[in-house]
C-alpha cells in the first residue's frame, strides 16, 4: 500500500496572462466597438416614470428614423410584452438607464407600460378538479 501523496499548500505561481492589445482609436483598423458612457445613452436626468422591475412594456409603433440604437433595439424586442428586468438584461443596460430610456419612449408614445398580471391568491376549485381528472385519465 502506497502512502497518500502530499499536496503543496501554495501551488507554484502560474505564468502571468498575456497583455491585452491596445484599443484602437477612431479610424484605426477593426477593433472592439466604441464604448459609450451610460449618461450619453440616458441623456439628461429628468423626471422618471414609475416603473417596477416587473412592469410589462409593449411597443406601440415601429422605430422612427430619429431613434437611437438602444431605442430601436428596445422597440424590436417589445413586440411581445417583456418586463423591464428582461429588457435590461437583454440590452445589458442597468435598470436606472433603462427607466430613463423607457420614460422618454413613454412620453413619445412609442411604448406602453402595463401592470404585471396579478395571479389569484386562491386557485379556482373547478380548474384544479379538471386538472386532477385529466391526470387520472393518463
Amino acid at each position: 500500500m502506497t502512502p497518500p501523496q502530499r499536496r503543496r499548500r501554495f501551488p507554484k505561481a502560474a505564468a502571468p496572462p498575456p497583455p491585452l492589445p491596445p484599443i484602437p482609436k477612431d479610424g484605426e483598423g477593426k477593433g472592439p466597438k466604441k464604448i459609450e458612457r451610460l449618461y450619453v445613452i440616458s441623456g439628461e436626468d429628468g423626471a422618471r416614470a414609475d416603473l417596477d422591475l416587473v412592469t410589462l412594456i409593449v411597443a406601440c409603433a415601429d422605430p422612427p428614423l430619429s431613434a437611437t440604437p438602444e431605442q430601436t433595439a428596445l422597440l424590436r424586442l417589445c413586440t411581445a410584452p417583456l418586463s423591464v428586468a428582461e429588457l435590461s438584461a437583454y440590452l445589458s443596460l442597468p435598470y436606472s438607464v433603462m427607466t430613463v430610456l423607457l420614460t422618454e419612449m413613454l412620453a413619445a408614445d412609442l411604448v406602453q407600460a402595463r401592470a404585471p398580471i396579478a395571479r389569484q391568491s386562491i386557485a379556482d376549485r373547478n380548474l384544479l378538479e379538471a386538472v386532477m381528472h385529466g391526470l387520472q385519465k393518463l
